[in-house]
C-alpha cells in the first residue's frame, strides 16, 4: 500500500491535470462568470489557487533549506496576483500550479517521510503529508468551484475525497475547528461517513475519527460529497438524489454546521 503522502501527491497531480485541460479553453467571458465560490468569478478562484500555490512552494523551499518566508509575504503575493488581468490570472495559475506540484513530486522518499514544515499559525511543525493535504484540500474545493461553473453535476475527484477524509482524521483535523460550527447541530451526533471507516463526531466541537462507537446517523453517499459538505459546497442544487442522511441529524442540519469558506 502506498503511503498517505504518496497518495496525496498523486491526487494533487490529478487535480492539476483536470484544470490544466480546462482552463486554456475558457474564453474571457467564461473567466468572468461567477464560480462555485460565492461572489468570486472563475478568474479570481484561479488567482487564489495561484497565489496559494506560490506561498505553498515558498514554504516547501524553506523547509528544504531555501530562504525563510518573510512574515509579511502573504499580503504582497495576494496584492500582486489581484492586480493581474483575468487572463493573466488564469495563465499565471497554470504555470504556478505546475511548479508547485512538480516540487512535491520531486521529493525523495526520505524527504516525504522525514521533512517537517513550520507554519506560523500552528503550534508545532507538520509533516509533508499534512502540508500536501492542505494544498489538496484547497485544490479540490476550488477546483470544483471552477468546474461546477460549466458542469452543474461536477464532483470532487473520488481519490481526493477519500484521501482528504483520512487527512481530516489525522493531521488536518485542526481544519474542522475552522470549518465546523458545532453549536448549529440540534444535538450530539456521530455520523458514519459513507462507509469509509470514519465518523464525524459533532459535540462541543467537530472531529473526524477512525473509531467512535455506535453511530447515531449515517451519511449515504461518496466521500467526495462529505468533503464538499465540509467545505460548504453540498448545496441542494449540487446534491444528487442518492446523497442522503438518516438518523438523529439531517442534511440541512449539517449544512448549517458547515456553512462554507
Amino acid at each position: 500500500m502506498t503511503s498517505l503522502t504518496d497518495r496525496t501527491i498523486a491526487a494533487l497531480r490529478t487535480e492539476h491535470d483536470q484544470l490544466a485541460a480546462l482552463v486554456p479553453t475558457l474564453t474571457d467571458d467564461q473567466l468572468a462568470r461567477l464560480s462555485g465560490a460565492a461572489a468570486w468569478p472563475v478568474s479570481q478562484v484561479l488567482s487564489h489557487l495561484g497565489s496559494a500555490g506560490e506561498l505553498t512552494l515558498a514554504g516547501l523551499d524553506a523547509a528544504l533549506g531555501g530562504p525563510p518566508v518573510p512574515p509579511d509575504r502573504n499580503q504582497s503575493v495576494w496584492d500582486r496576483w489581484n492586480a493581474l488581468s483575468p487572463r493573466e490570472q488564469a495563465n499565471g495559475f497554470l504555470a504556478q500550479d505546475a511548479r508547485t506540484h512538480a516540487a512535491f513530486e520531486a521529493l525523495t522518499s526520505e524527504q516525504r517521510d522525514t521533512l517537517e514544515l513550520s507554519l506560523g499559525f500552528l503550534p508545532a511543525p507538520i509533516s509533508v503529508a499534512t502540508y500536501a493535504g492542505m494544498r489538496l484540500n484547497e485544490a479540490a474545493q476550488h477546483g470544483w468551484d471552477v468546474r461546477v461553473t460549466f458542469d452543474p453535476d461536477a464532483t470532487v475527484n473520488a481519490d481526493s475525497g477519500a484521501v482528504l477524509v483520512e487527512h481530516l482524521a489525522g493531521g488536518l483535523g485542526f481544519m474542522l475547528g475552522f470549518a465546523g460550527k458545532a453549536a448549529e447541530a440540534p444535538e450530539h451526533a456521530v455520523l458514519d461517513v459513507a462507509d469509509s471507516g470514519y465518523s464525524l463526531v459533532i459535540d462541543d466541537s467537530v472531529a473526524m475519527v477512525a473509531s467512535a462507537g455506535q453511530p447515531t446517523a449515517t451519511f449515504h453517499g461518496p466521500a467526495e460529497a462529505v468533503i464538499r459538505l465540509i467545505g460548504g459546497r453540498l448545496k441542494p442544487e449540487h446534491t444528487s438524489p442518492g446523497i442522503t442522511v438518516t438518523g438523529n441529524i439531517t442534511l440541512e442540519d449539517l449544512r448549517r454546521v458547515f456553512p462554507g469558506y
